[in-house]
């Protein structure tokens, strides 16, 4: 479908069929990204490896992104942080199933993410200063102003006019000199240490990035447009899936069971906690998750392509610079591919399930989670894992019920568009620390 959003054509894709011919069949055409004043100003040009324009230095960031800093083995490096911090929310909820009061799992489950993610990109050091909570509220701000209707990004000429460049760019400018100044701090801070105090296995990303920057001639920018897009997707997008996945177990207090019996089968009664090494035998974890993912990706519409020439999708012309939104909410939820398309069925994720086969690389053009092509997403693995421990220990160490204010009317499912889709409102559960 093509559409003119205000001056800017604009085409949906919305069928399996388009998106491959998109994603797939004509990938190094469509592998650009549109121009946005905000991104521009966010992300240091952009120059991270979300928003920069197809060309070489995007390969260059995205080669530093799959074979640096997002590896799976540099994702391993990282278990124990993931353990950690989710032993210290586990802590949290048994203190508050103690006083059977309710917990706010929204802002629990937030400053988890955020706290693996600080903890990935800079080390201990943000938390001992406290400065994760100023990292939640800027990541906050990002998606608002990414997502929010800013009229350059449909009207371009009026980027022309100066007083609607400013209008428009001053909260992004000022958002950006938070940033600037926090990841001033990390980049010092992180420089000024001897060698000594290095340990290969204990690098963060910073570290990373400083090591390799003459080898990729990286400017300060450059460094930091990485650092700040690994806060802003590695915590959002981890945390809506893991706020979701606790919503729908609650709606489906049957599929819970389900799950909880799993876990609770497979793990040792009594243990600390699930590690990760427990989680290659939970089958049913897994599929819940990427059911989750299917009713509730993060980002539906994906990140906005761009057209670099002149290309022919079945039958149409579609002429350079055109922007392409994938619409992925509409390929995972068409009733003519998945049955009880809007239901929640992680059982289709099972062995012999209609989606068995599906994963979360893209092979599929029903199921985009995460993109697919040159522009998928770098930090699958990351995120999965992260989401992973924690959804396992809430089933493991916990039962699950709504506080009496919400039994009546249930789960407020409204959502807010930006960016990324979440709820609105806070999600309010009451822990129960099993006794069987």
């Amino acid at each position: 479908m093509l559409l003119r959003l205000g001056a800017v054509p604009t085409l949906v894709v919305s069928s399996p069929s388009a998106a491959e011919a998109v994603l797939r069949t004509h990938d190094h055409v469509f592998a650009s990204r549109p121009y946005s004043p905000v991104t521009e100003i966010l992300f240091y040009g952009p120059s991270d490896v979300a928003f920069s324009p197809y060309g070489e230095h995007w390969r260059q960031v995205k080669k530093i992104a799959t074979t640096h800093l997002l590896t799976n083995k540099k994702v391993r490096s990282y278990r124990h942080a993931r353990e950690h911090e989710v032993r210290l929310v586990v802590a949290k909820i048994r203190d508050g199933a103690s006083k059977c009061t309710a917990i706010d799992m929204s802002d629990l489950l937030n400053a988890f993410t955020n706290d693996i993610v600080c903890h990935a990109v800079s080390g201990k050091l943000f938390r001992e200063q406290g400065h994760n909570k100023l990292f939640r509220e800027l990541v906050e701000a990002n998606s608002f102003l990414l997502g929010g209707f800013n009229l350059e990004d449909y009207f371009p000429m009026l980027v022309k006019l100066d007083i609607i460049k400013r209008m428009v760019c001053a909260k992004a400018q000022q958002v950006n000199k938070m940033w600037d100044n926090l990841l001033n701090n990390i980049i010092n801070e992180h420089a000024s240490r001897s060698a000594a105090e290095h340990n290969s296995e204990d690098n963060d990303f910073t570290d990373v990035l400083l090591s390799i920057q003459q080898e990729y001639k990286l400017t300060r920018d450059h460094i930091k447009a990485q650092l700040e897009i690994m806060f802003e997707a590695g915590t959002d997008t981890t945390f809506i899936v893991l706020e979701y996945a606790m919503v729908q177990l609650m709606q489906n207090p049957h599929l819970m069971k389900k799950l909880q019996a799993e876990v609770r089968s497979t793990i040792p009664k009594g243990k600390e906690m699930v590690t990760e090494d427990d989680l290659n035998s939970l089958a049913y974890l897994k599929a819940v998750i990427k059911e989750t993912l299917r009713l509730h990706m993060p980002g539906p519409l994906l990140v906005p392509h761009l057209s670099m020439a002149d290309c022919n999708i079945k039958g149409y012309m579609i002429p350079l610079g055109i922007r392409v939104i994938v619409n992925s909410w509409a390929l995972s939820r068409d009733p003519s591919s998945w049955e009880h398309a809007d239901e929640f069925m992680p059982e289709r994720f099972m062995e012999c399930g209609s989606a068995a086969a599906m994963d979360y690389k893209g092979n599929d053009f029903l199921y985009l989670p995460f993109g697919t092509g040159r522009r998928i997403c770098p930090g699958i693995n990351f995120a999965i894992a992260t989401i992973e421990i924690m959804l396992a220990n809430l089933m493991y160490h916990f039962n699950w019920k709504l506080p009496v204010e919400l039994m009546e009317g249930g789960i407020d499912m409204t959502e807010v568009f930006g960016m990324t889709v979440h709820r609105k409102e806070k999600l309010l559960l009451v822990p129960v620390v099993p006794h069987d």
